[in-house]
């Protein structure tokens, strides 16, 4: 099984180290336009090998997309990071005809593939991926739920002072600061929810903490940040290419789910073989409808930004 990694940047590089280190594909090719970079991260990587003992074979090309031909998963991660004080809005004009470049690239050469979107503004991209490839829209998958919600649970397993791996949590809606919904509700903790253990005003302030997870390690950093996000796009892939079927929120297009039409956003899905296979219908109350159309609403404006480049 083979992955291509368009963007050897942090992110890109991480979601390559992970999955070689986990034997998730057997082969991993790395792609940027920087001469040279994509191939010293691949070398540095392979050396690990003896190691760390995994056997994926790790390549590295500059802007040869015939060196990705055959991927069954490509993911894109292309495009300038966030700086401090930038939203992943202001980077639709920028990364916008990134991203499109590079959909039509890969699919010269691996036209069976799933794409995987992680570019910023994440909905965005995804939805601009889709229109303009053309993909059936089962192929085409935004990781930022996935991120959410690990960051999410990793708040609620400081607050409990339990291990991340024993929450079960989930954020849907929009991959932005003030559009995604950490469903707090719906939380537990081995099956016990954790308003059981956790005040509302405890549970508000995790809810807020994970909303702004990103901002936050973009403010310490300097930059955006690189080893969570790679290890999200590196859980999907692992879902898509062992068909494991794992219910993971992320970012794909909906066709009445929910209520809404005509745009990407996060919401729970069966990722499989075939990419996403099932959109799961939860139930939410009242409160939660309201925040999810009021963050659709917010993702279909910036899309709207989108309609000179699919022209």
């Amino acid at each position: 099984m083979k992955v291509t990694i368009v963007g050897a940047g942090n992110v890109g590089a991480t979601c390559a180290d992970v999955i070689s280190y986990r034997g998730i594909a057997s082969e991993v090719v790395l792609l940027d336009i920087k001469e040279g970079f994509a191939e010293g991260k691949a070398l540095d990587i392979t050396q690990c090998a003896t190691n760390t003992g995994f056997n994926t074979k790790v390549s590295g090309v500059t802007n040869d997309y015939s060196k990705t031909a055959g991927s069954d998963v490509v993911v894109i991660t292309s495009g300038i990071p966030r700086k401090p004080g930038m939203t992943r809005e202001e980077l639709i004009g920028i990364n916008a005809g990134i991203v499109k470049t590079v959909a039509e690239n890969v699919l010269k050469y691996s036209p069976d593939t799933i794409i995987v979107v992680v570019s910023n503004p994440m909905d965005t991209m995804t939805y601009l991926a889709l229109k303009a490839t053309g993909l059936p829209k089962n192929r085409i998958i935004g990781m930022g739920g996935a991120l959410d919600s690990s960051r999410f649970r990793t708040y609620l397993s400081l607050a409990l002072d339990k291990p991340a791996n024993d929450i079960s949590a989930m954020v849907i809606g929009g991959h932005g600061d003030t559009t995604m919904i950490p469903l707090t509700r719906l939380a537990s903790y081995n099956g016990i929810p954790v308003s059981q253990f956790l005040s509302e005003e405890v549970l508000q302030k995790v809810a807020a903490d994970t909303m702004v997870g990103g901002a936050t390690l973009t403010g310490l950093l300097g930059t955006s940040a690189w080893y969570a996000p790679g290890a999200s796009v590196a859980y999907l892939v692992d879902s898509i290419l062992n068909d494991q079927k794992k219910m993971i929120a992320c970012s794909v297009f909906v066709e009445g789910e929910y209520g809404q039409n005509d745009i990407c956003i996060g919401v729970p899905c069966i990722i499989g073989k075939n990419g996403v296979e099932e959109i799961v219908d939860i139930n939410l109350n009242d409160q939660e409808k309201a925040l999810f159309a009021k963050s659709a609403d917010a993702v279909r404006g910036m899309n709207d930004a989108l309609k000179s480049i699919l022209v």
